[in-house]
């Protein structure tokens, strides 16, 4: 019981009380302790399953998963977390409900929640569109609860909109405490969030502004890398200049991936769109214009194809902090020579890093479930400890 006992004690001089009950949107709506609060609660998830002892804390209920936009890393997690904490998966496929034949946000949230204890969302194709729902999603179902339709609220998770991918972001962040040793141990650690190339167009700017968003919280050096024109939303870069100012860290905006990767601890060069063609990508899907969408895909595409050298190479690596910065990236990565022509990233740089990005994928299912549980649970230590004490093996083998 050492470990979960030393678990239990950092929580205990947390203020994290308000997540019971609550949601999880976006980072920067979090407290410093409850985003410790997570990751704490992630790590003790992962010593009890490593340990072969069970961490479920529900005997029935259903994890609603909706996924608007492909994935697989996210996808798992999610039925990992909800399967690790005891919970079912059933995910909503929209094209065989009745949403195709005009059912109302309010109806669906409702209809899908009668049983539910969490819904998680992948809404991150549109600007202004998937955070919204979100919040619409959630204030239907705090209406069910209050109207006696709904015998409890379930949770809503996000994971992605078209603002944050939190649980991305935050399994991140767990990776790189565990990297190098602990959350204080970011403080001053640059790391550079730069763009790459990728012979496709379209992908959500949400990954980048999570981690902006969410490193300037830790007293972190923090570069965002683009070529002019590939902009994030400005209301999230002055999150991560806030950020910045009250812990002490940096966070500059250039547009030289080598001027980023100098001295650089850690790197993430990930390709994503520009907020402005997203904001018009949004118009055109909303306004039903075929032919708008195809003359942006063909300008977009043609764009992006200037910038071929905006690559993570062995030369840039080489810039890095003693030439051996940590790489990161959501996957999967665009790899030149083997997923494509060219793109994001060297293959020996990828094939290099294999294991440590599997490793920080790793991390994902864990922060899920912390969610999950820190809304879930009234005292979260108190429930650690019991499954401790219960000592309830998770399989015989």
């Amino acid at each position: 019981m050492v470990n979960i006992k030393k678990y239990i004690k950092i929580l205990e001089k947390l203020n994290f009380k308000s997540m019971y009950n609550s949601d999880f949107f976006l980072t920067w709506e979090k407290t410093g302790d409850e985003l410790d609060a997570v990751f704490i609660v992630a790590d003790a998830l992962r010593y009890l399953r490593e340990n072969n002892i069970s961490s479920k804390i529900f005997d029935s209920g259903l994890g609603i998963s909706l996924f608007r936009d492909n994935s697989t890393r996210t996808r798992f997690s999610f039925a990992s977390a909800c399967n690790l904490l005891g919970l079912e998966v059933q995910d909503l496929d929209e094209g065989k409900s009745q949403i195709a034949h005009g059912e109302t946000v309010r109806e669906t949230a409702n209809m899908i929640s009668f049983m539910a204890d969490v819904i998680g969302i992948r809404d991150d194709m549109y600007i202004g569109k998937g955070n919204k729902y979100m919040h619409d999603v959630v204030n239907a179902v705090t209406e069910g609860n209050k109207d006696g339709v709904l015998e409890q609220k379930p949770t809503l998770v996000n994971l992605q909109c078209d603002i944050d991918h939190p649980t991305q972001s935050m399994a991140d962040a767990l990776h790189l405490i565990h990297e190098f040793g602990g959350v204080e141990n970011l403080k001053g650690k640059k790391i550079a969030m730069s763009w790459a190339y990728s012979p496709s167009y379209g992908k959500p700017l949400s990954v980048p502004q999570g981690i902006v968003g969410l490193m300037t919280r830790f007293g972190m050096e923090v570069v965002l890398a683009h070529p002019k024109g590939y902009e994030i939303m400005p209301e999230v870069q002055k999150v991560a200049e806030k950020n910045a100012i009250e812990s002490g860290g940096t966070f500059k905006v250039t547009n030289d991936m080598k001027e980023a990767f100098k001295n650089a601890d850690i790197v993430y060069p990930k390709s994503w769109a520009p907020f402005v063609a997203m904001e018009k990508r949004t118009v055109l899907y909303g306004n039903g214009d075929t032919q708008g969408i195809k003359e942006l895909e063909k300008e977009l595409l043609e764009e992006n194809s200037k910038h071929k050298d905006w690559e993570c190479t062995e030369e840039f690596m080489k810039n890095t902090k003693n030439g051996k910065a940590l790489y990161l990236h959501c996957l999967p990565a665009d790899i030149s020579g083997v997923s494509c022509e060219k793109g994001e990233v060297e293959a020996s740089v990828f094939n290099r890093y294999r294991i440590p990005l599997y490793k920080q994928a790793s991390f994902k299912p864990y922060i899920i479930a912390a969610m999950i549980f820190l809304s879930k649970v009234k005292e979260p230590e108190k429930t650690l400890e019991n499954l401790m004490i219960q000592n309830k093996i998770r399989w015989n083998f």
